[in-house]
This record gives C-alpha cells, sequence and structure tokens, in this order.
C-alpha cells in the first residue's frame, strides 16, 4: 500500500489529509449528536424525525452540488461544503428550539453532502486506473481511522472539559463542547483544502493539464442536449439501475438502525458517554484492517466478487448485534459486521466510477448519494414509526429483521447483475500482466 501512495497524484495525496482531520467531524457528528438531542429531553421518535430532515436536505443538495462542481471545479464545491456545515455547528452551539434545531441540522446535512458527493470523481479524475482501488480503499481507511481517534478521544476530552468546568458529564454542556471540538477540525480541514490545485474546467483546459490528473479530468464537455438543467448525464438508465438499486436496498436498511446504534446499545446496556464512544473506536479499528485488504483480494477475485464476500461474511452477525443479550458478543458482531460490511464500499465506488463515462461520473455518484439519503429518509421514517408504535425493544427487532433482509437481497443483485464483468474485467487484468 505505502508503494501505491508514492505514485498517487498530489492533490490526492492532499486530499487524504483533508479527509483525516474533516472526517473525524463527521464522526463525532454521527456518534454524538443524536446523544445531544436526547440530553435535551427530546424523544426517540423527535430525533428519528430530525436525522429524516437531514437527510431530506442532504438529497435534495446531491444533483446540484455535482452539478455545479462540474462548472466551478470539485475544490470549490468541497470547500464551500464545509463553509457552510461550519456555519451550522455555529447555530447548533446557540439554540436548542426544536424548529432551529431542525433548521441547522438541514444545513449542516447540505454542507457535508456539498463535500462528500464529488469525492468520488475527485479521486477518480486524481489517481491512474491501476492505483484506483488502493486510492479510495485507503481514504476509506483514513476515514475510519479518524473514526477511532475521534470516537475514543471526543468523548474523554470532552467529559474531562466539563469535569473541570463543572458541567454535568452526561449533560448538553457536555455534548457542546463536542460541537466546538468538531468546529475546530473543519477549520484544519478548510485549510488543507486550500492546498489543492485549481481545478476549475476553464483553467485546466486553458493551461493544458487536463492530461495530468491521471486520467484526464472529466468534466462533460458533450453536446448541450445531452445534458440537463440539473447536470444529469445518463446515456445507458439501465445499466444506472443497476449500480445504484443494490446499494438504495442496503441504505434502507442501514437507515433504520446505523444512525441510532448509539441509543440502542446506551438503552440496552447503560453505558456511559466515555464507554459509548470508546465502543465505536472499537468497532472502527477492523474496519480499517478490512478496508486496506480489500484491495488485495478484489486483484485475487475480483472487484465485485470481493465486495459480495465480505457483504455476505456479514448479515449473520447482525442477528447476534440486534439479538443478543450479552454486551461483549455484541461488541464484537459490531466490530466485525461494520469491518466486513463498510470494507466493500470503497472498492465498488471505483467499480461504479469505472463503468460509466467521465462526463457520467458527476451524476452517477450524485445519485449514489441521493439515493443513500433517500434510503436513510426512509429507513429513519420507518424506525421513527416503529418507535412510536411499537416501542424501543420492538421497534428495534423489526427494524434488525428488515435491515438483515434487505442486505441479503443487495447482495445477491450485485453478484447477478455484475459478476460477468467482474469476471471479464479480471482476465483482462491478468493478461495484461
Amino acid at each position: 500500500m505505502l508503494s501505491h501512495v508514492r505514485q498517487f497524484h498530489r492533490d490526492a495525496r492532499v486530499f487524504l489529509a483533508t479527509t483525516l482531520v474533516v472526517g473525524a467531524a463527521l464522526s463525532l457528528y454521527w456518534i454524538d449528536f443524536n446523544l445531544y438531542l436526547a440530553s435535551l429531553g427530546y424523544s426517540t421518535a423527535t430525533i428519528g424525525l430530525v436525522a429524516t430532515v437531514g437527510s431530506t436536505a442532504g438529497a435534495l443538495t446531491a444533483f446540484p452540488a455535482s452539478a455545479l462542481s462540474d462548472r466551478i471545479g470539485r475544490r470549490a464545491v468541497m470547500a464551500s461544503g464545509i463553509v457552510i456545515a461550519l456555519l451550522a455547528l455555529v447555530g447548533l452551539l446557540l439554540v436548542d428550539a426544536l424548529p432551529l434545531i431542525i433548521v441547522f441540522v438541514a444545513l449542516w446535512a447540505i454542507g457535508q453532502q456539498s463535500l462528500m458527493v464529488v469525492q468520488a470523481p475527485f479521486l477518480t479524475e486524481h489517481s491512474a486506473p491501476e492505483h484506483r482501488n488502493e486510492l479510495f480503499a485507503l481514504q476509506a481507511a483514513i476515514q475510519s481511522v479518524t473514526s477511532v481517534v475521534a470516537a475514543a478521544l471526543g468523548g474523554v476530552v470532552a467529559t474531562a472539559l466539563a469535569g473541570g468546568m463543572g458541567i454535568d458529564p452526561n449533560g448538553p454542556g457536555t455534548y457542546r463542547i463536542i460541537l466546538v471540538i468538531m468546529a475546530l477540525l473543519l477549520t484544519v480541514g478548510l485549510g488543507t483544502m486550500s492546498l489543492l490545485g485549481d481545478d476549475r474546467p476553464g483553467r485546466l483546459r486553458g493551461a493544458g493539464r487536463l492530461r495530468e490528473l491521471g486520467e484526464p479530468a472529466a468534466y462533460p464537455v458533450g453536446p448541450p442536449r445531452t445534458r440537463t438543467l440539473m447536470g444529469v448525464v445518463v446515456r445507458d438508465r439501465s445499466l444506472f439501475i443497476r449500480l445504484l438499486l443494490p446499494g438504495l436496498l442496503i441504505s434502507i436498511g442501514a437507515g433504520q438502525v446505523i444512525p441510532f446504534l448509539n441509543l440502542f446499545v446506551q438503552h440496552k446496556f447503560g453505558l456511559d458517554l466515555a464507554s459509548l464512544n470508546a465502543l465505536f473506536a472499537v468497532t472502527s479499528l477492523g474496519t480499517v484492517a478490512a478496508m486496506l485488504a480489500q484491495p488485495a483480494l478484489a486483484r485475487r477475485f475480483g472487484q465485485i466478487s470481493s465486495v459480495v464476500i465480505v457483504q455476505a461474511l456479514s448479515i449473520p452477525f447482525l442477528f447476534v448485534l440486534g439479538f443478543s443479550p450479552i454486551l461483549w458478543t455484541v461488541i464484537a458482531a459490531m466490530v466485525v459486521r461494520n469491518s466486513l460490511m463498510n470494507a466493500g464500499n470503497p472498492i465498488f465506488s471505483a467499480f461504479a466510477m469505472e463503468q460509466v463515462t467521465p462526463a457520467e461520473r458527476a451524476t452517477l455518484a450524485a445519485a449514489m448519494s441521493v439515493l443513500w439519503q433517500v434510503g436513510w429518509v426512509v429507513g429513519g421514517a420507518w424506525y421513527a414509526l416503529l418507535q412510536a408504535t411499537l416501542g424501543i425493544d420492538g421497534g428495534y427487532a423489526v427494524n434488525f429483521f428488515t435491515v438483515i433482509a434487505l442486505y441479503s437481497v443487495a447482495t445477491i443483485l450485485y453478484w447477478v447483475w455484475f459478476r460477468a464483468a467482474d469476471r471479464r474485467a479480471l482476465a483482462e487484468r491478468r493478461s495484461a500482466v
């Protein structure tokens, strides 16, 4: 892996550094924000509603952000996303009324989506095909490492600072300290983002630099009739559906469980903030190793085959996670499931970017992001409904059965739809050696 890093494009390496600090802020939000709302006295159903609004705002942002990145460059859109997220954090620090919280959560989702939606096209356009699996996997692994560090240190630092200031360690004040830490991390990330090269399409073409960016930078240059006002470019609708549908099923399943795992574990085992953050840190450790090993698995078995292998192996651990009454088995299941299910994501992203034309990459990345958000909207709404009607224990039981079924169907579809293309690509790579 280190030998590949030295061969990465300079901007790809800078972006990996940005991922390190920005990913820490995103991880703290995912781990602690629902707990912050709970500390303010909001019910699980209300927290589910807030999450649904955020997911909706993010989904509405994806296509405009991807289209804008085709016009002004990926860097400008990602930097704008960080600025918007910073403004949202300032707002969340200052308010505790539900309507205003919803507004700033939506603003956070807009900023986060603007940052995330163009990452795959950016990485594709700043990497050679033979290094792409390693680059995507390393970027995802760095995000997981930051989750470990943020989870392990965030709760400890916030609790220690709260204790020193006489603040209730389980009260809203402690979580506001975490929001401040997130804002500082995003500020550092904005600084590293400024180090990226200017990738505005007009400047790149004028300077003759398109060929320097790996493959070259793939901004749409086709005739206007191939595009819509939203910047959507789709030449093979059937291919897009096959690339997108399994991810939608996975996101619906994930959206009704993953954002609320902290609440689930806290309710079931009564863990405090520091223990919860440490638990989520542990679950991220295995993911890092799995992601770094995934490119080697993809080289041996093919990209899609490697994705199917790890996702299929993760499904039994969902049963343990959802229904075991023993804490250590739940921890083990979280570690293994999280590692296996997430390990294949960067490889599939690299595979998907290679299946479409350069002009379609931003559209595909936006569609993947939108459908992920749509899935979380549906999953979050289903979670809130079950919590309101069946209560915590009954609602989570139905949620876990549903996610197991959806993950299973999605894994089968990956294999049925893409194994032939995967085998052809694997054979071509081996014959080229």
